[in-house]
């Protein structure tokens, strides 16, 4: 017999594949959302599918889900985000490895992404490792600018079917996330006293676009690729540019 589970997703404004989402952990003994006041269906979805919510304003990644986890009680827990579901792969390898009672403190799980017109297979982007399936009070959670890291607490492994990730509906969209990122990336920096400025920017940008469209075979992604590269190398050169801009603008 299986221990117990929850499926716990934060949301905000997620109603483009929360159904998804939640559908696809329906075996799940209880679902947790907890929402950063959304004020499209969010909220409305989440309670059809059978999901608890819960709304709190968004503190920042660690302290939000240190709160969610704090409300849940059962042995196991699986994170996913708003724009993400289970292959059905998936779902049946984590419901094995549940049932076998391994004293582990979680599972890696592999995501693959959809970026313009394909799931990439290059850029950097797959196999993209997550520990989202972890045994309660067996996971750290820390945050780099504004994305956040779960890391395990004892022993791990992975298992093989995918998280299916569809971060963006348009460049538009990308590109107003790329200027949260840069500008959370850029007080990252501040804090860790980094320089920046154009020379620095330029510098970092290119290695990025470098590494991703040539290290990492984003050539072999075709045109999505490029475009992520290139999406790579102005995120990087806005967030070191941004650095420094503080009381520049207007200053005669």
């Amino acid at each position: 017999m299986r221990e117990t589970v929850t499926g716990l997703v934060l949301t905000y404004n997620g109603e483009r594949l929360l159904e998804k989402c939640l559908k696809s952990l329906d075996f799940c003994d209880e679902l947790l959302v907890v929402d950063s006041q959304s004020t499209d269906r969010t909220c409305e979805i989440a309670e059809q599918c059978g999901a608890r919510v819960i709304v709190r304003p968004w503190p920042g990644p660690v302290d939000q889900f240190k709160f969610a986890l704090g409300e849940i009680g059962t042995a196991w827990i699986i994170s996913l985000d708003q724009d993400e579901f289970l292959t059905e792969e998936l779902r049946q390898n984590i419901l094995e490895s549940l049932g076998k009672n391994e004293r582990m403190a979680g599972y890696y799980v592999p995501r693959s992404s959809f970026y313009f017109n394909r799931f990439m297979k290059h850029s950097g982007w797959y196999p993209d490792y997550l520990f989202r399936v972890f045994r309660s009070g067996k996971m750290n959670v820390t945050a780099s600018g504004a994305h956040y890291h779960f890391e395990p607490r004892g022993e791990s492994r992975k298992l093989s079917g995918d998280i299916l990730h569809y971060p963006y509906e348009s460049f538009r969209q990308h590109m107003d996330k790329i200027n949260y990122y840069a500008e959370e990336g850029a007080a990252a920096l501040r804090e860790k006293g980094r320089k920046g400025g154009v020379c620095r920017a330029l510098l970092h940008a290119k290695m990025r676009f470098i590494k991703l469209y040539l290290l990492k075979l984003g050539f072999l992604d075709g045109t999505a690729g490029l475009c992520n590269a290139l999406a790579g190398f102005y995120y990087t050169f806005q967030k070191y540019i941004r650095v420094e801009e503080n009381g520049k603008w207007g200053d005669e």
